[in-house]
């Protein structure tokens, strides 16, 4: 901003979109990676690869009143199928493709969500995912995640979206490196509300009080926290799941009436009973817990997309077991982390 002859502010007036567009240039010509390489948009009608025009209408209702939903999926490389007969001989040992991990579940739950929020997606199941797999596709990006919107859609201020024309399709690539979270965390107890059961169950877009709760445990110096639901039984992290191994060897986990229903902790749930094979782990069911009970566990982890498991040490100030990593945890780490690199659940993204 300049200043008049007066002193006051004088705000810039950009009567053009040129202009807007020179603008947003010199704002990411500072940045010496993109970190968003792709973006689709159902109001433009494609992908954009330039970051300066991937944006969204500021009357659109996701943005004004929360009225969308979202979901994610990991992007990961890993070995080919018709390659992982050969590996196991030591007989090839190259990583040759790249693929999204879980997205069918992901995309299955997105449209879940939709149908609870009253949002009609404007494409077609199989249109959603094509336009995903080639928007990944289109950002050459190999390592990172998608994340995508459902919205109500841009056409005005008000509550109801009866006035907007169509609902929007949001997706973005985001290029982040990442790697198997094997050190130990630190969580508090949340004092912040959590969602009642319809909107905790929805992926939407309302996360003010997600964010308040990472912002207290970090205040407190801690990593994140968890949240206790008003019967006192413990229920979920800020944006992920929880899990204990309890002294008997069980692998408990919260039931899913009251939180979101995890695709990755499904998935652990689905690989777990290899554990139990190996002796491991006795038993995996869904249960009640208090704090206390829940304290009381040997060990203790996060379950997410993002992680997909990180082990937690110490809750409040309490140390969880023997204060260090447990056994349990990190073999349920190893086999998440096996099925995101040759496991089946995978699309293979298709950059040639």
């Amino acid at each position: 901003m300049e200043n008049d002859v007066s002193g006051h502010h004088r705000v810039p007036v950009y009567s053009s979109a040129t202009e807007v567009v020179e603008k947003l240039k010199e704002k990411w010509s500072s940045v010496k990676k993109q970190p968003y390489p792709a973006m689709y948009s159902s109001i433009f009608g494609g992908i954009i690869l330039d970051p300066t025009v991937m944006v969204i209408p500021i009357d659109d209702h996701m943005v004004h009143r929360g009225h969308g939903v979202f979901d994610t999926a990991m992007l990961v490389d890993g070995w080919a199928q018709n390659l992982l007969m050969l590996l196991s001989l030591q007989m090839v040992h190259t990583k040759c493709n790249w693929y999204l991990y879980e997205l069918d579940a992901h995309l299955d739950r997105f449209l879940r969500s939709a149908s609870k929020a009253k949002i009609t997606s404007p494409l077609p199941r199989e249109i959603l995912r094509s336009t995903l797999i080639q928007m990944t596709a289109a950002s050459k990006c190999k390592r990172g995640s998608i994340r995508y919107w459902l919205s109500a859609g841009p056409g005005n201020f008000l509550l109801s979206p009866a006035g907007c024309p169509e609902a929007a399709f949001y997706a973005v690539v985001i290029d982040v490196d990442y790697s198997q979270c094997k050190e130990g965390v630190k969580v508090i107890t949340s004092t912040i509300p959590m969602k009642p059961p319809l909107f905790a169950t929805m992926k939407n877009v309302n996360y003010l009080q997600n964010v308040l709760s990472v912002m207290e445990a970090e205040e407190k110096g801690a990593f994140a926290s968890i949240w206790v639901d008003d019967q006192g039984y413990i229920a979920e992290g800020p944006n992920v799941n929880v899990a204990f191994i309890s002294k008997g060897k069980e692998l408990l986990l919260p039931p899913f009436d009251k939180i979101l229903s995890g695709c990755t902790v499904k998935r652990l749930v689905v690989l777990a009973p290899k554990l139990i094979e190996k002796g491991l782990l006795k038993a995996i069911r869904t249960a009640h817990m208090t704090i206390d009970q829940a304290k009381d566990s040997d060990e203790m982890m996060f379950v997410g997309s993002g992680l997909p498991v990180m082990p937690i040490v110490q809750w409040d100030d309490q140390l969880i077991g023997d204060g260090k990593v447990g056994e349990v945890t990190l073999a349920l780490s190893d086999l998440l982390w096996e099925d995101m690199i040759a496991g089946p659940e995978r699309i293979q993204v298709p950059y040639n």
